[in-house]
């Protein structure tokens, strides 16, 4: 089954060529998507980011010095690394997933396998690069097995999450998958709420289906990609013309 995902990219790469290397998206996706046919945008740039009040990366290290050494539950048992969160520390754009897995615990980063490189495409998509966005999960350890978090476990790691959306301030939330929703909006179906607007911390939050479940039920790409369209309207954004979910 076709990647709808990387069929948005191919458009948005269409656009780029047909407008002789411009396009309605920024230099820092333009940088991202479009290295192979833009000359000059590959190389070492980095995509900007909005200027940060200066205690909020110190704030993000000193929490995520916290929770390399916390012990609050069992997950911290068989983790080989905490993941607190990577991306923009001043996004407008912050997506929360459930927890790390087998790739993630070993890197100590957030969604870096299979999952991870799809989320990238369904960014990139969005006419956003992954460095524009903060990427967190509701517990910053692995679960067993890569097992959905116990109620015990994401109440351990809830204040975390919280302190991690009080420093960035997002404009909009994305929640990925059945646990976020439940742990931040007190909700369940996400096969039924999907794509429904909602308020976390007096946040815009949207729940929308995770990478991994994406990978396993492609043909629900359709239907997140029609809930991710709803969040690029907050930032002004619009499909590409030959967009082919229509």
């Amino acid at each position: 089954m076709p990647d709808i995902f990387a069929d948005i990219i191919e458009c948005l790469k269409f656009e780029a060529r047909s407008a002789g290397g411009s396009a309605c998206v920024s230099p820092e996706v333009l940088q991202e998507l479009y290295a192979d046919i833009i000359p000059g945008k590959g190389g070492t740039q980095t995509a900007s980011q909005p200027s940060c009040p200066s205690d909020i990366s110190p704030d993000l290290a000193s929490l995520a010095a916290a929770v390399s050494s916390c012990k609050k539950c069992i997950l911290c048992k068989e983790r080989k690394n905490t993941v607190l969160g990577e991306g923009n520390p001043c996004a407008e754009l912050m997506f929360i997933g459930e927890g790390p897995g087998r790739d993630e615990d070993l890197q100590g980063r957030p969604f870096v396998g299979a999952a991870g490189q799809l989320l990238t495409k369904m960014i990139n998509a969005m006419q956003f690069a992954r460095e524009e966005v903060y990427i967190t999960n509701v517990v910053k350890c692995r679960p067993p097995g890569n097992r959905t978090p116990e109620e015990s476990e994401a109440k351990a790691c809830l204040p975390c999450l919280i302190r991690q959306v009080e420093l960035i301030k997002p404009k909009v939330l994305v929640l990925l998958g059945a646990v976020p929703l439940l742990h931040l909006l007190g909700k369940k179906g996400i096969t039924r709420l999907h794509g429904e607007w909602s308020e976390f911390m007096g946040i815009k939050t949207l729940p929308t289906f995770h990478p991994a479940y994406l990978l396993r039920s492609p043909s629900e790409k359709k239907h997140a990609w029609a809930d991710l369209q709803k969040v690029m309207k907050e930032f002004g954004k619009t499909s590409p013309a030959k967009d082919r979910n229509t």
